[in-house]
């Protein structure tokens, strides 16, 4: 034999292990054969799926509130006898506080919705947002009144801080670090559905019947998540290890022995956040805790400042106002089932390419379609025939729709539910989602003041500008978090790591 020959032995019956003999270096390498008990199981990720589409019907019910608007007002502008449930038609001042009040109902929700979340835990803060939007829907339904109006939209705002702040939060704790990244699109592929469901029905009833009818799904959500799907194990472990331990059974659909290294894992992190109890401005103690608050505030931002309640709140208008040839209500239409493919193909798009290079490709999707619209709206300001270019806006809006709903819809969310530890998570969460909404009443209450004053192209122009920003932003800061586990996330933002050798 030769030095560099070497012996291996099976293993015994009833041994787990096998022995390899190197002459060279005259030692004995002993390595184990025994799979372990997680590895054994194979992997059934159905009711995870499930708890997460169950969860994002909640975000369902909110683009229902977002998409509200588009094929209502135009039905408070007209005369009462042609069916206006108003006396008389509504104001361009009414008009503003309608599309602005749910911002500013979803600027105050995230404030309860914090507190609430590490109070009563996740499932139950999320069950108590619904409930706004059944009270909306069902006195939108009777309302005669503008202030009744006003009141819809405060009450559908306080429900979309809610679930905004808290519904990221739990499904970023439910998931597997492989499928994080694709359940936390989601919630804006079920954002877009409710969107295309005002759109398509909201046009062809009457505000009553309509408002009807979106009382139905909120309903459906308060009961079956109720009952089957479960809390948060980030949240149970606090109380109740058995519960906790239940509900990651029933989450992996393992045994128990399969799911104890990942509980132990989950307790070991919640142990560690309480331990650890942090306030808001704790975040700027840390140079990894600034940074994600940057990044998450930012990202929100920018999706602000790309347009989009403008898009969603005044679609028809925008498509009235362009004098396209196609009808308000079927191009409204034809957005929202754009909408619905996109952010259908996101789930998929993210898992191989990434959070990072699809916002980078939406900011500048957007940015260039916005910048069409500009060039639509300052040829037809001049008078210009643009019969030959009538198509342009359902164009760009189409390439807009498809470009958000592919990163900055549901990313900037997904992000945030990633980037905060346990203990400063809520506070966080809470920050983020009341700047975003302070920033989309600002935009949606003094939209058409800015829009008469620079004109509909200007508009669309900052718009434009505002998402190469976003492009920039993103390329400069936010590192690659995809398939990475809430540990070498916090790693990775500290600088103890990099994004590539994680």
């Amino acid at each position: 034999m030769t030095a560099k020959e070497e012996y291996e032995y099976t293993s015994v019956a009833g041994t787990d292990s096998t022995a390899e003999y190197n002459v060279q270096n005259d030692e004995i390498n002993i390595q184990s054969t025994k799979m372990s008990s997680e590895s054994a199981v194979p992997t059934d990720r159905k009711f995870l799926y499930i708890a997460a589409c169950v969860g994002n019907l909640s975000a369902f019910v909110c683009g229902t509130s977002f998409g509200w608007t588009s094929p209502e007002i135009p039905k408070m502008k007209v005369p009462h006898e042609n069916g206006n449930p108003l006396p008389i038609p509504l104001t361009k001042s009414e008009e503003s506080w309608i599309g602005s009040l749910l911002p500013v109902g979803a600027t105050l929700g995230p404030f309860v919705a914090g507190v609430a979340a590490d109070k009563i835990g996740r499932k139950n803060t999320l069950l108590a947002g619904i409930t706004p939007f059944i009270l909306a829907f069902a006195l939108a339904s009777i309302a005669t009144s503008s202030l009744m109006f006003f009141l819809v939209r405060f009450l559908c705002g306080l429900g979309v801080g809610v679930v905004f702040t808290v519904l990221p939060m739990y499904i970023g704790e439910i998931a597997e670090d492989e499928v994080r990244d694709s359940l936390g699109s989601f919630m804006q592929l079920f954002i877009v559905i409710g969107l295309l469901f005002s759109y398509a029905l909201g046009p062809y009833m009457s505000i009553s019947a309509f408002n009807i009818i979106c009382v139905v799904a909120p309903c459906v959500f308060l009961i079956v998540f109720y009952i089957f799907i479960p809390e948060s194990p980030y949240y149970l472990i606090r109380t109740n290890k058995d519960h906790a331990q239940q509900a990651l059974m029933k989450l992996r659909s393992k045994p128990q022995e399969a799911i104890q290294n990942e509980l132990d894992e989950i307790k070991a992190s919640v142990d560690e956040s309480l331990a650890n109890k942090a306030s808001f401005m704790d975040i700027f103690k840390s140079k990894g805790l600034t940074k994600a608050l940057i990044i998450s505030v930012g990202l929100v931002a920018f999706q602000q400042f790309s347009g989009i309640n403008i898009v969603l709140f005044y679609t028809q208008d925008i498509f009235t106002d362009a004098g396209s040839t196609i009808p308000a209500d079927i191009s409204t239409i034809i957005v929202g089932v754009v909408q619905v493919f996109a952010s259908a193909s996101t789930p998929i798009l993210v898992e191989k390419k990434g959070k990072r290079f699809l916002l980078i490709l939406s900011a500048i999707g957007m940015a260039v379609s916005q910048g069409a619209l500009a060039i639509f709206f300052y040829i037809k300001s001049g008078g210009s025939d643009i019969s030959s270019i009538a198509w342009l806006p359902v164009l760009s809006l189409v390439v807009y729709i498809i470009t958000y709903c592919l990163g900055f819809g549901p990313l900037p969310w997904a992000v945030m539910g990633e980037l905060f530890p346990g203990n400063i998570k809520s506070a966080a969460s809470t920050a983020t989602a009341a700047g975003c909404w302070f920033l989309g009443f600002i935009l949606t209450k003094y939209f058409s003041l800015v829009s008469d004053f620079i004109g509909t192209s200007g508009s669309f122009g900052i718009f434009a500008v505002c998402c190469i920003g976003a492009a920039i932003f993103v390329y400069k800061y936010l590192p690659d978090t995809s398939g990475k586990s809430l540990q070498e996330i916090q790693d990775i933002l500290s600088g103890q790591i990099s994004s590539a050798t994680a």
